[in-house]
């Protein structure tokens, strides 16, 4: 684990942690449809675990609440791979998934919280350790976490990429980036 995502695995931890508590759960779902941070009774929740750094704050206020929405647990890979399981991905989920990977930074919790409703909808578990860092960085200027969940939602199902890059080859052109 890199020492600049620990605070992302021990605030993802934290919230596990709250998945019993339905009183906590509620509040962070007061979080939804708000900017990230404007709702007080979240603060308890999220603030002992957020970093200083104003963004780590936005990126927990916005994991916390979505999880609250959906905090099944189990799942793996990126939101577009998670998109890419529901059975019979319709043209609309295409369309709406396009959208939310041109969604600025500023406008990505609305455009989560719907994609998030759907996997709740069919049951499909989210990674939230994954998420949480893929929220941090999406707005770097590379785009690579744009770019990976739609690698995983349009290639669902290959063994191989496309292109022929092994994932070794994938994840290090990652780590550059970042």
């Amino acid at each position: 684990m890199k020492p600049q995502t620990e605070w992302m695995d021990r605030f993802v931890g934290h919230l596990e942690e709250l998945r019993g508590d339905r009183g906590a759960l509620a509040a962070l779902r007061r979080g939804l449809g708000q900017p990230p941070g404007t709702v007080a009774c979240t603060y308890r929740h999220v603030l002992p675990w957020a970093p200083a750094l104003r963004k780590g704050q936005d990126v927990c206020y916005i994991t916390a609440s979505l999880f609250a929405l959906h905090s099944t647990p189990g799942g793996t890979g990126t939101l577009g791979g998670a998109l890419a399981r529901m059975q019979a991905p319709s043209d609309s989920l295409e369309m709406s998934f396009v959208a939310l990977l041109d969604t600025e930074f500023e406008d990505l919790p609305d455009q989560l919280r719907r994609m998030v409703s759907r996997l709740k909808a069919k049951d499909i578990s989210v990674d939230w350790r994954q998420f949480i860092k893929d929220v941090f960085y999406w707005d770097h200027e590379s785009r690579f976490v744009q770019e990976r969940w739609a690698r995983e939602f349009w290639q669902h199902g290959q063994t191989e990429p496309r292109g022929g890059e092994s994932e070794t080859a994938i994840a290090a052109a990652e780590e550059d980036r970042t």
